[in-house]
């Protein structure tokens, strides 16, 4: 079946001496993967390997036969035009540490018009404005909600937040907790949007430290996720 429709790439690897295969969350049909055969190869290849850079928004005419095989793309467009998402050194390594957590996230073949709005909205916003050391803690929150695993606050003022329960408590539990410091940051980017992120002021060490413990709340609760390893280049550039 032939389909046209809006692509994030998450990953594009090299596949023998020419070919490349890409991952693309699509609106269409979710989570995809085509096989692009000799496009390292022909210089005159239509489907040129600069396109799908991680998180490249496209749109793309592609072949979908769904039966869990790679699948294969005869067209693209580019359908944002990044200003500097792939040319910043900082926007750069975010880019490739979410689109790594972004694949480790999401396995479903159907399409999720909220969430590709969201990824969309998001990737633009963070393309265009400039105070950004916070966008990927907001983000990774504010994403748990497409997976129906956002925190519930209704017990918002107690002094500890249990990972495993996905709740504020007022007694430590053995479960894994966010506490101290760490919680008041935790606190400050629910309910805020993505224009407020710069408000919450945090050193490296804070940052890396509340970044750790939402990668381990999403350990704890999507099956199958692991531990992107872009993490280690992304602490780099931000100390």
């Amino acid at each position: 079946m032939q389909v046209t429709t809006k692509a994030i790439i998450l990953s594009a690897l090299k596949y023998g001496d020419t070919s490349l295969i890409v991952k693309a969350y699509t609106l269409s049909d979710g989570i995809k993967s085509y096989l692009l055969k000799g496009v390292l190869s022909s210089k005159k290849a239509k489907l040129k390997t600069a396109y799908f850079q991680p998180l490249s928004q496209l749109e793309i005419v592609a072949q979908h036969k769904n039966k869990g095989t790679l699948e294969s793309i005869k067209e693209v467009k580019v359908n944002y035009h990044y200003q500097n998402l792939h040319t910043n050194i900082t926007k750069n390594a975010l880019t490739f540490f979410l689109a790594e957590m972004l694949g480790n996230s999401i396995h479903e073949e159907e399409g999720n018009q909220s969430l590709f709005d969201f990824l969309e909205a998001s990737l633009q916003w963070l393309d265009t404005n400039d105070e950004i050391s916070n966008f990927h803690l907001y983000f990774l929150l504010v994403l748990t909600r497409y997976f129906g695993l956002y925190p519930d606050t209704s017990e918002i003022n107690a002094p500890y937040f249990d990972l495993t329960e996905a709740n504020f408590i007022y007694l430590p539990s053995l479960n894994p907790l966010i506490m101290g410091q760490n919680l008041n940051y935790f606190k400050r980017f629910l309910g805020i949007n993505f224009d407020a992120i710069h408000t919450i002021k945090m050193n490296k060490k804070q940052r890396q430290e509340l970044l750790k413990s939402i990668i381990l709340y999403y350990e704890l609760h999507l099956h199958g996720f692991r531990k992107p390893k872009s993490l280690a280049i992304l602490n780099e550039v931000f100390s």
